[in-house]
Order: C-alpha cells, then structure tokens, then sequence
C-alpha cells in the first residue's frame, strides 16, 4: 500500500506543479472532457480528494457516509458552483484538500484497509486506487502536459478496465492480453493503448486487427 500511495503523492505533485502556472483564461478553456472546463475538471478532483478524505475518517471511526452531500446531484451542483473561480483559488484548493487526503490515509492503521467505505462499496485501501486513477487521468484530461503514465498506472488500469472487453474477446496488447475469447490484437504504444481504453483521446496511432466497440465504464 505504501508504493500505490507513493504514486498518488508523485501524481498530486505533478498536477501542484502544473496548477501552480495555470492562467484564468486556461482555467476557463474548455478541457477534453464534453461540456466542462478545466475548471470543473479541478473543481471535481478537489472535492473528490475531500470525499474521500471523509470516506476514510469515518471508515477509522467504524462509519460509513455518503461520497457527496446530495448524491449525484449535490456533487454535479458543486463542481458547477466552483467551477468558475479564479486560477489562484482552483489550484489552492487541488493542493490543499490532496494534502488533507494524504494526511488521512497517514492515520490508517495496518489492519484499518480493509475497513468499509460507502463508495463503489469498497474499502479503505480502494480509495487509494480510485485516487490514483482520478489523478492520472484528469491530469491528462487538463491537455495542458503530454501523457505520461507509469508502467504501474498502465498496469492498475488495464486491469480495472479490462471489464470494458467484450464477452468472448481477448484484447492482445503487445504486452499482455486482456480477456478470454476470440483475438484481437492492438499495437501501439502502451500509454496511448491505455488512453483508448480509458476513453480518451490518444497521441499516436493504434492499429486493431478488427474493430472492437468497448462497454460501459466498470
């Protein structure tokens, strides 16, 4: 546990980097996810690293909670709300309540990860592997620094991604193969392999020895 949250510290690290520039014309510019800006795309890793934070601190008390105040429709209203504030405040705001996180997974005991929390039904250690999948990605969702995730990270999300497969496919990467079925082969770089399986755009060229229509996210 203590690498995983190692390479969520090194992700907060470079998102603080890259924040720490940001303009507010680049804060109001659109990001590569439809419909919100880089602001929204701050706005909702920041009250994500706050929900988790409150998932953790309850699980430590024997609790579970809500992930947001209001359910879906209390988080959509709060990315909306500070979505359009000044640059200094987002990038304030991604670095302060990554800290708070940090700080709250400090306090875990060896034998507390396997305490439940309420998001996905999961467990204190999750939340570590959900923060480590929401950084990297809506890091390269920003668009404002290429893609470069680790091996590990591609690694973490080929596998938790690997429910999108089709039924009776196996998805044949030049490094392993993901599924069980008929063969499809994809070459390409590893990251960008990774991009498409995560539903986002990709730098390079990848070549699929047939289409293949992905599932839902799992």
């Amino acid at each position: 546990m203590a690498q995983k949250i190692a390479e969520v510290a090194a992700g907060h690290a470079r998102l603080a980097e890259i924040v720490g520039t940001l303009t507010d014309d680049q804060a109001r510019a659109d990001s590569a996810l439809p419909g919100w800006s880089r602001g929204h795309v701050l706005t909702h890793v920041a009250n994500l690293a706050r929900a988790l934070t409150r998932q953790v601190e309850y699980a430590l008390d024997g609790k579970l909670v809500d992930v947001y105040d209001g359910g879906a429709e209390g988080r959509a209203a709060a990315i909306e709300q500070g979505a359009g504030r000044p640059a200094a405040a987002l990038a304030d705001d991604v670095v302060q309540s990554a800290k708070e996180l940090e700080s709250a997974w400090a306090a875990v005991g060896p034998d507390d990860w396997a305490r439940p929390v309420k998001h996905r039904d999961g467990t204190v250690a999750d939340t570590v592997l959900v923060r480590w999948r929401e950084v990297e990605i809506h890091t390269a969702d920003l668009g404002l620094t290429p893609v470069r995730w680790s091996p590990e990270f591609r690694g973490h999300l080929f596998g938790f991604l690997s429910p999108r497969i089709p039924a009776g496919v196996s998805l044949v990467l030049p490094d392993r193969t993901l599924g069980e079925g008929e063969p499809v082969h994809v070459t390409g770089d590893l990251t960008d392999i990774a991009a498409w399986l995560a539903g986002r755009d990709y730098a390079g060229e990848l070549v699929f020895s047939r289409p293949i229509r992905l599932g839902p996210w799992p």
